[in-house]
């Protein structure tokens, strides 16, 4: 059996350390002592386990010391990311600890964070892609914002793009959205539409442009909605998202509880994004709305918002205040669209609070969410 020097005693390898690729030759001994400097570093300073340790050591070059690499971990928690966070990054992409934090770590997270990414959001950005910190600054990062800026106007929209997709920045933005940007505005889509569906959907720009256009034809030709509507950029949204066969199934569905063509494309020129509930969710909807509480086809496809707020958290439990409200003759003449249509502050101030003194079952049951028992 092989015998190596470890921790200065001769004798057999430690367990933990035999998934160590070894080099059978007079250097196996400096192998696996820079092997466990690398490990045992891993360990130590950021809390990984040593079988996490292990398997970072083999995807990056064995530290000979730990000037850099401390470096580097200074400069993350200067920049207010915790041991786990940094441990997160380190475990994506390893060779950050060998890389230069004056060169090339400070100039590219500093405009990461000029833009407003700190903690926890600078994490989830770096660790969609880890090697974006190593990418060209001027060749690549600053042009790829300078572009987005160009199109959204404002750093908060630059923001919120890449916190709907962290790894926007790791794509050649410059080159893959332009010709859909172009499109867009081909077919007639205002700058603040297009800012506003890419700060919502940015993946969707960054597809071929053929892709782009064929949601744009389908939603004019199968939801019937003019590109000069409000809802056209929310119908792209949901053609790009669904499949043909998806949107049939759905289809078949509303049809099946008696809707009619147009009532189909009434919801949704309103509302298109009642296509992407689940199917459960619509057939849940349509069963308690018109098989429950009687309403016609035509009026849901007119309020298909109410095919999208909760069905346990909001339609149901204010269903039964307006029910128990009504049979003691409390209010009159208020429809649940109504009721279900106001923000929840409002709607504890005007129906439930009322209800503390004069009917305290009732108060009781909706602040403890036990409206089942009413």
């Amino acid at each position: 059996m092989l015998q190596l020097c470890y921790n200065g005693v001769r004798g057999i390898l430690p367990l933990h350390f035999r998934s160590i690729p070894l080099l059978y030759s007079t250097s196996t001994s400096a192998t696996i002592e820079a092997a466990h400097f690398t490990v045992d570093y891993l360990v130590k300073s950021l809390g990984f386990t040593t079988e996490e340790a292990i398997s970072t050591s083999t995807k990056v070059s064995r530290l000979k010391s730990h000037e850099k690499s401390n470096s580097v971990i200074k400069f993350f928690q200067q920049g207010g990311l915790d041991r786990t966070q940094i441990k997160r990054i380190i475990c994506l992409f390893p060779k950050l600890l060998t890389t230069d934090v004056d060169k090339t770590l400070k100039p590219k997270i500093r405009v990461f964070q000029a833009l407003g990414l700190s903690g926890s959001e600078l994490v989830d950005v770096i660790a969609s892609n880890p090697s974006i910190i190593t990418r060209g600054l001027y060749t690549h990062t600053l042009p790829s914002i300078d572009f987005l800026k160009s199109i959204l106007g404002t750093d908060e929209n630059v923001i919120s793009a890449i916190r709907r997709s962290n790894w926007l920045l790791s794509s050649n933005i410059t080159k893959k959205m332009q010709p859909n940007v172009a499109l867009l505005r081909k077919y007639g889509i205002s700058n603040d539409r297009i800012q506003k569906f890419i700060v919502q959907n940015p993946r969707y720009l960054l597809h071929n442009p053929k892709w782009l256009e064929e949601s744009l034809v389908r939603v004019e030709e199968i939801l019937k909605i003019p590109r000069e509507s409000a809802m056209f950029m929310y119908g792209v949204d949901v053609m790009a998202s669904l499949r043909q066969k998806t949107l049939e199934s759905k289809f078949e569905i509303f049809k099946r509880y008696g809707w009619s063509d147009e009532d189909v494309l009434t919801m949704a020129r309103r509302l298109p994004h009642c296509l992407k509930l689940s199917e459960a969710k619509i057939k849940n909807g349509l069963n308690f709305f018109m098989n429950e509480l009687g309403y016609e086809s035509a009026y849901v496809a007119s309020r298909p918002k109410l095919l999208m707020h909760s069905m346990e958290k909001r339609i149901l439990p204010r269903n039964a205040v307006l029910r128990v409200l009504k049979e003691k003759k409390m209010i009159k003449n208020r429809v649940l669209y109504t009721v279900v249509s106001l923000n929840e502050s409002r709607f504890f101030r005007e129906f439930v609070l009322p209800c503390k003194d004069k009917l305290p079952r009732l108060y009781e049951a909706y602040i403890n969410n036990k409206m089942d028992y009413i």
